[in-house]
């Protein structure tokens, strides 16, 4: 492939900035660039053409963007400079800066560690494509648990070509993470690259690690980067800062892989989408963060990024980043957002009484579960997909059925009076199809 002079530019920047940052980087990720066409001379012209400004592509009329009555009639507390313009591809500078302080403010294992600012993508599903187009080449191995979230094959798998390698997430007795065959499977890695993601709190199961098992973790990939691994690390925060027990590692583990060694890159991917409760608005945000890296690495990695974003979607919505960065500085935001997570451990708490209740002991066994929005049941000789059926025919309840015997339950959509009912129907379709 012959790149363009930017992306070797930008090559040579990261090159010269870290001695192995570029060797985590795909060959995608090394072709990629951000053009100074159409965009640069705009931004030029936004700071420099005092009398007459055309240069893009939208239209004005008197000071500001023309829009319609009908469309501005929905949003009250948004200056239509805020709504209709495009938006950088880098995202909105204000949101992008105030994301970073929010990750700061949650990670103070991270004090001192430089990391990127954040890069604005259309939710967490686009982050992880553009991370996927940024460092998995087809037959890349890339290493998850058993337990994942189904979208990371078609992501990775499907359309990057990856190989997805799982390794038991729990032990035996599903009490806690198994950290033995994480690091066996780690061990069998020998490729050029290994690429590991980590999605804590985990989706499907509700499992997040306690600080015991969160530096086991961090400590595993440590060593493994020393034995001459190179390995890139993906943090899916996607429902960071939903922890419900006192044991739980409340800092995103980022905070210490971003610090880890020079041969581990890791990628933090995040976003409002759950932490703000605004899943439709489509916010997220990718971060970079290398021991030994600086700024000059980091600009490099950002415009790399938003040349993906650029040749995908070119740009995040105006109105959904606004919102959120006013949101962010809203001093009510942090109370708000407390007492939603409130109310879901609450739910948590209420789950928990439920599923572990003795008169169901026959009926499951729960996956370890302490964060997040859902946890997943092992049905006891009774096929997970005939008790997702069953509960809607002769219950009206919908569940997920994950294969083989495990079903997901998102209680963060279920009503504190719910709870009880909810479980006692699924026992109920777990001992009719045993029975028939």
């Amino acid at each position: 492939m012959s790149l363009n002079p930017l992306a070797s530019e930008l090559n040579q920047t990261i090159a010269e900035a870290h001695p192995t940052a570029l060797d985590h980087l795909s060959r995608i990720g090394k072709a990629l660039f951000f053009p100074k066409g159409i965009l640069t001379q705009s931004a030029e012209a936004k700071t420099r053409a005092h009398r007459y400004n055309a240069t893009i592509g939208i239209a004005t009329e008197g000071a500001g963007p023309m829009h319609l009555a009908a469309v501005q009639h929905y949003f009250h507390d948004l200056d239509p400079s805020e709504i209709y313009p495009y938006a950088p591809s880098f995202g909105l500078p204000a949101l992008r800066q105030a994301w970073a302080a929010k990750q700061r403010a949650e990670m103070p294992a991270a004090e001192g560690q430089e990391f990127s600012l954040p890069v604005v993508c259309n939710a967490l599903t686009h982050a992880l494509s553009v991370v996927g187009e940024m460092v998995i080449d087809a037959g890349d191995v890339v290493l998850l648990p058993d337990q994942l979230w189904g979208n990371y094959r078609l992501t990775w798998g499907t359309q990057r070509g990856a190989e997805i390698r799982t390794f038991p997430f729990f032990d035996d007795s599903l009490s806690t993470f198994n950290i033995a065959a994480f690091t066996s499977a780690l061990d069998k890695q020998d490729g050029a690259k290994t690429i590991v993601v980590l999605n804590f709190p985990n989706n499907p199961t509700g499992y997040h690690p306690s600080k015991a098992e969160a530096a086991a973790i961090v400590q595993t990939l440590t060593d493994a980067a020393a034995s001459g691994k190179r390995l890139v690390v993906i943090c899916d925060d996607a429902y960071c800062g939903m922890f419900f027990d006192a044991e739980s590692e409340t800092q995103p583990l980022f905070a210490w892989l971003a610090r880890a060694h020079p041969n581990l890159l890791a990628i933090k991917v995040d976003g409002g989408t759950k932490e703000a409760f605004i899943w439709g608005l489509r916010v997220g945000f990718i971060t970079y963060g290398i021991q030994g890296g600086n700024r000059q690495l980091y600009e490099a990695l950002e415009k790399k990024t938003a040349g993906s974003v650029r040749g995908s979607i070119s740009n995040v919505s105006m109105p959904a980043q606004s919102i959120l960065a006013k949101a962010l500085a809203n001093p009510d935001f942090i109370p708000q957002q407390a007492a939603k997570v409130a109310i879901l451990r609450q739910r948590f708490e209420a789950v928990r009484e439920a599923v572990f209740d003795p008169q169901y002991a026959d009926c499951w066994q729960a996956y370890p579960f302490n964060a997040g929005y859902f946890m997943c049941l092992r049905l006891k000789d009774v096929d997970a997909e005939a008790a997702r059926l069953d509960l809607l025919e002769r219950h009206g309840v919908g569940t997920i059925a994950l294969g083989g015997g495990d079903l997901r339950v998102a209680f963060s959509c279920l009503e504190l009076e719910q709870i009880a009912d909810c479980f006692a129907r699924i026992a109920d379709s777990v001992r009719h199809l045993r029975a028939s």
